[in-house]
């Protein structure tokens, strides 16, 4: 939803940046790399109870992942280069989990909750992108719905931090993945 809603507002900002980016040689695959990377190192510091770290290199990794999406429609998109972005934003996200369920053995049935409705959901937005023809500024149909990246970066960010709600972040992240799922598929019946 914000990332629909909001992105007008930090757009400009990421333009400057894969400008910049680009500037110093970097290709879109280059820093999907790299931010996949540092992504990932946020799940190990979830794990070790680093969570600023955990904060920073999770939301630093979400900025790139905007900026190499900018850098890629400024130069040229590649259906390569959106398999890796997909691939790697799971990755990270499942990282995070993992991370969590190592640390809190006690709350991994809500984080499996929330992986199935991860996989669940992104079965439907991935397959309505590939049956249908609409497009927009990504090399793909993007859906939108009410748990975008953006959503999923502030309740990882509170399942990070507020580690006694974490059930609780974690069950409202998953019934918030529930009515994307649901909202993707009732759009996918009016489109398809």
């Amino acid at each position: 939803m914000l990332d629909t809603h909001a992105r007008k507002y930090v757009e400009p900002f990421i333009y400057k940046s894969a400008a910049t980016l680009s500037g110093w040689g970097l290709t879109a695959n280059q820093v999907t790399v790299i931010g996949f990377g540092i992504g990932v190192s946020a799940g190990v510091f979830v794990y070790f109870e680093y969570t600023y770290l955990a904060l920073i290199t999770l939301w630093l990794s979400g900025f790139l992942d905007a900026v190499d999406g900018a850098i890629a429609r400024q130069t040229q998109t590649s259906p390569w280069g959106t398999l890796l972005d997909i691939i790697f934003d799971r990755l990270v996200e499942l990282g995070i989990i993992i991370g969590l369920a190592f640390r809190f053995p006690d709350a991994m049935w809500a984080l499996l909750l929330l992986t199935a409705s991860i996989v669940m959901s992104m079965t439907v937005f991935l397959t309505v992108g590939a049956l249908t023809e609409k497009s927009g500024m990504k090399s793909f149909y993007y859906q939108a719905g009410l748990a975008e990246r953006s959503e999923t970066f502030i309740l990882f960010s509170f399942m990070i931090v507020l580690t006694d709600l974490l059930v609780f972040f974690t069950l409202l992240f998953f019934f918030m993945i529930l009515i994307t799922a649901g909202q993707r598929v009732i759009e996918a019946k009016r489109i398809l």
